[in-house]
């Protein structure tokens, strides 16, 4: 078995890092970047930004929540399922707020505070369901809001 033979490799010693000074480097460097980053937020207003986005949050409306699922024959959730929701107070069957589940079967709309009734329903039109099989949607399900607050609801296809 035959030995290979070592190479020496030399470098310019000026930009040679000693090892025991590496941690030295290191800290210093990461001190200095600090430093800097928080020098420029201060420069270009970063305590006035903090401050009116604080402003803006105390001055936002209040609002209510519908929260709700949509959950297929097998109980799993389904995605990609059109949710529509209306006032009860109007005469259309027209829908004011139109979204999709997400991929976890889960929907959310934001809705203005007070006392009010609200329909909420699933419009399968064009749904093709995992499984292959035809769906038919429940009943609309009817959502009393009494102010800013959260309604949690649940949609079950059959």
């Amino acid at each position: 078995m035959s030995r290979r033979k070592q190479k020496t490799v030399t470098s310019n010693p000026r930009y040679r890092l000693r090892l025991s000074s590496l941690p030295t480097f290191v800290s210093r460097l990461a001190h200095q970047a600090c430093l800097g980053f928080l020098l420029a937020w201060l420069c270009l207003g970063g305590g006035t930004a903090v401050q009116a986005d604080s402003a803006e949050k105390k001055h936002e409306k209040p609002y209510a929540l519908i929260f709700g699922t949509v959950w297929g024959p097998d109980s799993r959730p389904l995605y990609a399922v059109r949710v529509k929701i209306r006032r009860a107070q109007d005469n259309a069957k027209k829908a004011r707020w139109e979204l999709y589940s997400d991929h976890n079967g889960e929907f959310a709309q934001r809705l203005p505070a007070g006392q009010a009734d609200y329909f909420v329903w699933v419009d399968l039109k064009g749904y093709k369901s995992p499984a292959g099989n035809e769906l038919q949607p429940p009943e609309e399900i009817k959502v009393h809001i009494d102010n800013d607050e959260r309604a949690d609801v649940g949609l079950h296809l059959k």
